[in-house]
Parts: structure tokens; sequence; C-alpha cells
């Protein structure tokens, strides 16, 4: 791990390849490693680059007066320390409404925007009831005593989870810390970027696992029907982290997204 420091945020990354900047953005209740087929893949190809939001992995604390737009902010000054820009910006759910928030504050930062089993905001993306139910749901996991605390959410593969990415899913559920986790669910809960969505320039891939039962394949349709220059590619057999359940189909995707989409200043 590398670390930059961003207006007194120490931030976590991995860089690893060379090539057209890669930058992947992870959800909440998770840190870089999630991305490591990614990583491992893309790097012949790519810079990739994998972050720990502040308050993840081996970043430091989330400040108490972030809110999304402090945490893309931040990710705009790792882009901008380590000269990726314009970069292929990746999201994977909650790291997909970063990287939206990021697109509206930095858009020059941003080459592409990938979008994988992400929101536009649970306001922007879910029926109230459903909300309601996920926040009651990680309350309850919040004001569980610390040796009973487990971040896992339901419904994150469409089957078992493969085998070889269990010791990785553990390792990083056991370094969640509950006050990050609380306060993305804050900022989640009110958070809607569909107005946003009409008026992003860059090409969009969204990459959707088709059984994924957090944010089904009507909300990938929304943001079809939305963004302008848009593909959709549905991950056959996944569920939310079609990242990890089928790495090969998404690997592919990007790969051929992203070399039909070079950044301005490598064509």
């Amino acid at each position: 791990m590398e670390f930059v420091e961003a207006d007194g945020v120490r931030i976590a990354y991995e860089r690893v390849g060379k090539g057209p900047p890669l930058v992947f953005v992870h959800g909440a209740a998770e840190d870089s490693r999630i991305w490591q087929p990614q990583v491992v893949e893309l790097s012949d190809e790519f810079t990739v680059v994998a972050w720990d939001e502040p308050g993840s992995g081996r970043s430091s604390d989330l400040p108490q007066s972030f809110g999304l737009a402090g945490i893309a902010d931040r990710l705009a000054i790792l882009i901008e320390t380590l000269e990726l820009g314009p970069a292929h910006v990746a999201g994977q759910s909650w790291g997909g409404t970063v990287a939206l928030e990021l697109y509206r504050r930095h858009p020059g930062l941003v080459a592409t925007l990938i979008m994988i089993d992400t929101y536009a905001g649970w306001k922007g993306s879910l029926p109230a009831a459903e909300i309601r139910a996920r926040v009651a749901d990680t309350r309850q996991k919040l004001t569980s005593p610390p040796g009973d605390f487990d971040p896992t959410f339901s419904g994150l593969f469409a089957g078992d989870p493969p085998p070889e990415f269990v010791p990785l899913l553990a390792a990083i559920a056991a370094d969640v810390r509950p006050a990050t986790l609380g306060f993305q669910l804050d900022i989640m809960v009110e958070a809607d970027l569909c107005d946003l969505l009409p008026h992003i320039s860059v090409p969009a891939l969204l990459v959707w696992g088709q059984f994924d039962a957090r944010s089904p394949l009507s909300v990938a349709r929304q943001f079809e029907g939305a963004i302008p220059d848009s593909t959709l590619v549905v991950v056959e057999g996944a569920g939310h982290l079609s990242s990890l359940e089928r790495p090969g189909a998404v690997n592919n995707a990007v790969r051929e997204f992203c070399r039909a989409h070079p950044p301005s200043h490598m064509k």
C-alpha cells in the first residue's frame, strides 16, 4: 500500500501496472481488497489504482464534517496527486455513488464512468419501504455488542460466495469500522443523484449482476435510460458483488469498454 495526504486525511491506495488509468472505488463495509480479481487481471494493460475510502482499510478515520462531497473531493485529490486524470473511474455499489459525485464535482478528472451494481443513492434508486428495511437492518448491526458486530449484508451473491474469496471477505469484514458504516448509511439514505444522470457527457458502462437483489436490474434500466451514452452488460448468474462472483465476465467487459474509450490524452 501507498499513501497520500488529502487535506489532513491519510488515504491508502494500491497502484499496479502501466497504461491508461483505471481507478476502482469500493462499496460500503469494504476496502480496496475487494477489487483483488480486477487488480490482478487488468494491471497487464492499465494503471490500476484502488483506494481505501477514508474510514476504511488503512486510510485514516472519516472526519465527521464530511458528506458525500467531502469523500468525492478526497478521491479527486488522489487522482490529481497521482496525475491520473482524466481516468476511467469504476465504482461498485456505494462506490458508484461516490464516483457519480466525483463526476458532478470534478468532471475533468473522469474519462469514463463504470457503474457496477450501484445506485444513484438509495433515495434515488430504491422504493421507500426497501430503504426503511435496510436502515433497520443496518441500525441493528450497529447496535450489536462489539463481539457480535457483523457488517455483512444479505443478498450480496446469487449463490454461495466463491470459496476462493471467503477468507478475503472475512478479513475485510473484520476491519469494518462501525462509525464509518453508520456515516455512510446516513448519506446513502438521503442521496439522490438522479438529476445528474441525463447530464453525464462521458461514456458510461453499466455492469449488473443478473440476480442482483440489492440493486436490481430495474435500477440498471433507470441508468441506461437516463445516461445518454451508456452500455449495459448483464452478468449472468451473478448477484450484487458481480466483480467477485463472476470476475472474468466483469473484467472482460471493463477491458473492452476501456479499450474502446481511451482517455483523451492517450488517443
